[in-house]
């Protein structure tokens, strides 16, 4: 039996890769850990956890028995992710910052530092599974459904496959809890990390003011009425309900206790006209899509898969739909859904899946 490879993984502070290390050292491999600093503009914020999370995540690795080194790709997020962020903030898309900081970051700037590290795989506590078949490299669902994090993986590709591991894609979180507590690692309780890296859990519209201007303009209905006035395009997103400031806005003459309380929604941008489109009910025509474009595709085989039906995700908090895909192309392609899909947002991402395969996906146009 020769040595087991040496696995660097990723310590988050959050109780999912904890509970990866544990795995891997308990298979036997040579684990380092690696922190990774992303962010560190306002490192002394309320909402900037980075300091909490390293204090987590060197305690894990102590009680682990593991090395680790803490690493600032800071510069490497602010031109390859943020910076990209802010750029389709400003186009009216509505950009995804987790899939670009896994493709950019996660398994590019992390998985080199590693290899530098001498290892042979890298590890993450992403609810994701690897399977290899006749010498191509599958990305699998995770097997909890409700975790299932394939979605923001989707961007991953054969050479990033092939050296990645994810020791908790095989179980529940419940599982996961379950066994960090049983370890007793300090983080077992830890609440589970929401919401984008850098933003964390601070209000997102004050956020992006300190990088976008406003630019005022009208908010009109379906009508073409102005209702009221917006903050700034890119403050808004498609189907969003909350926060457009328009309450107990009435048709003249409506009955009482008719359709004229129904909620509004954030339906079309023009970014030309510098006009936000809203309108009233969750159903209406103009928030559903029966397809859609995308470009700037990745595919996990390395080419396109066949047209044909398949099935598709065009956000993360959702079933996945039933599609036939047109026109796959190494850059780009079309899908026509069976039912039409509800506020489909340019910039997101639209995954593909052949049962728990994930092909891989392409932006929004």
């Amino acid at each position: 039996m020769g040595r087991k490879p040496r696995v660097v993984v990723g310590l988050s502070g959050g109780v999912d890769s904890a509970v990866s290390a544990y795995l891997l050292k308990q298979q036997g491999y040579e684990v380092v850990a690696i922190f990774m600093k992303n962010w560190e503009d306002d490192d002394d914020d309320e909402y900037c956890s980075s300091n909490v999370d390293f204090v987590d995540a060197a305690a894990v690795a102590d009680v682990i028995g593991i090395e680790i080194e803490h690493v600032n790709f800071a510069a490497d997020y602010k031109d390859r992710v943020f910076a990209e962020f802010l750029r389709e903030y400003q186009a009216g898309r509505t950009p995804n910052p987790d899939v670009l900081c896994n493709a950019e970051i996660k398994f590019k700037a992390f998985l080199d530092h590693a290899m530098r590290l001498g290892a042979e795989k890298i590890a993450t506590g992403h609810y994701a599974r690897v399977r290899e078949r006749e010498g191509r490299f599958e990305l699998l669902k995770g097997l909890d459904p409700a975790k299932d994090q394939s979605y923001f993986l989707h961007r991953l590709d054969q050479a990033q496959l092939s050296k990645t591991l994810f020791p908790v894609g095989e179980l529940r979180k419940t599982e996961v809890r379950r066994l960090a507590e049983e370890i007793g690692l300090p983080n077992a309780k830890k609440k589970d990390s929401t919401g984008i890296c850098f933003i964390g859990e601070r209000p997102f519209r004050e956020f992006l003011n300190r990088y976008i201007q406003k630019e005022p303009g009208p908010m009109k209905d379906a009508n073409g009425r102005t209702i009221a006035k917006h903050q700034g395009l890119s403050f808004y997103t498609l189907g969003q309900r909350q926060g457009l400031g328009i309450g107990g806005l009435k048709e003249k003459g409506a009955q009482r206790g008719g359709g004229e309380h129904a909620p509004w929604f954030v339906a079309r941008k023009d970014m030309e006209k510098n006009t936000l489109w809203v309108v009233q009910g969750h159903d209406h025509p103009w928030l559903l899509s029966p397809s859609l474009a995308a470009d700037d595709a990745s595919w996990t085989a390395g080419t396109p898969p066949a047209p044909g039906a398949y099935a598709a995700k065009t956000r993360y908090r959702q079933a996945d739909a039933a599609c036939t895909l047109l026109d796959p192309t190494p850059q780009g392609f079309r899908l026509d859904f069976a039912e039409q899909q509800w506020a489909v947002t340019p910039g997101q991402s639209a995954v593909l899946y052949d049962g728990e395969v994930c092909l891989g996906g392409g932006v929004i146009t």
